[in-house]
């Protein structure tokens, strides 16, 4: 799709400063740790990330978007030998592709060889806008794979998967922002879509509580398979954030990048 990447791009530099200027403005919680230490490690973790995703794009003849077109052409998957609307289709794709999301972050809590992965994200001691763009390179790699196979599988539209990738990276930087949402507002809100009290509870020290709200957009899956917790036990204001490294260390990306390999951590 012509300018794919300006228009990707654009969309999350203008949310991430949205959402960082009212982190500022509107913080729900206090820091535990200041951004100068966080966040230079999580947006070197985004640059890895990117880089990963480039050396695929090497390897593999398409990513996401481009296997959308090549299964078009080629008139393979589910959805290109239905006679849908365009608006069916592209609906259909986003509503898929986000529980396919939701039952992958699920599995990666579940299998202990993903979720030594997945604990990168996890171990971050605060959570905000930064903390949605913190993932391991090869869980970054692994959910690529995922998408193009599903792709190719259903034959998903090429506009669906862009505009499911666009709100994908906005809903999860709005529901990781350390914003104060209104409680009739977040009510209101988390009917349809993850809310930053939400998802909070998913970021909880407590196993059973991040073991929970799995959803990234919204937030009807987490309702109907019965992973939903309303709020922490602690309150939002006393829960602890991350895992058993309540230190520097998830701060640190060389730390950060080897925790996944770590035998003894």
């Amino acid at each position: 799709m012509e300018n794919e990447a300006l228009i990707r791009l654009s969309v999350f530099a203008g949310l991430f400063v949205l959402f960082a200027s009212l982190e500022a403005l509107a913080p729900r919680r206090a820091r535990v740790m200041p951004r100068g230490k966080r966040w230079p490690t999580n947006w070197a973790i985004v640059i890895i990330d990117t880089l990963t995703l480039r050396l695929m794009a090497i390897a593999m003849p398409f990513l996401a978007v481009g296997a959308a077109y090549d299964a078009q052409k080629n008139g393979w998957g589910l959805l290109n030998q239905l006679d849908w609307p365009a608006w069916a289709s592209i609906t259909a794709t986003i509503l898929f592709l986000d529980f396919a999301i939701w039952l992958q972050h699920l599995v990666t809590h579940k299998v202990p060889f993903l979720w030594r992965f997945h604990r990168v994200h996890h171990a971050d001691r605060d959570i905000d806008v930064t903390t949605a763009i913190r993932f391991h390179p090869v869980e970054i790699a692994f959910s690529m794979l995922l998408k193009i196979g599903l792709v190719y599988l259903l034959g998903l539209p090429a506009l669906g998967v862009l505009l499911f990738e666009i709100i994908l990276n906005g809903t999860a930087m709005f529901n990781h922002a350390n914003i104060h949402l209104p409680p009739r507002t977040d009510r209101i809100v988390r009917l349809f879509l993850v809310t930053p009290d939400m998802h909070r509870v998913h970021h909880s020290v407590h196993r059973h509580e991040h073991d929970s709200n799995y959803g990234f957009a919204l937030s009807i899956w987490d309702r109907l398979f019965g992973t939903y917790i309303p709020q922490p036990e602690a309150g939002h204001e006393r829960m602890t954030i991350g895992l058993e490294w309540q230190d520097e260390r998830p701060a640190r990306l060389g730390w950060v990048l080897r925790l996944p390999f770590m035998r003894n951590n």
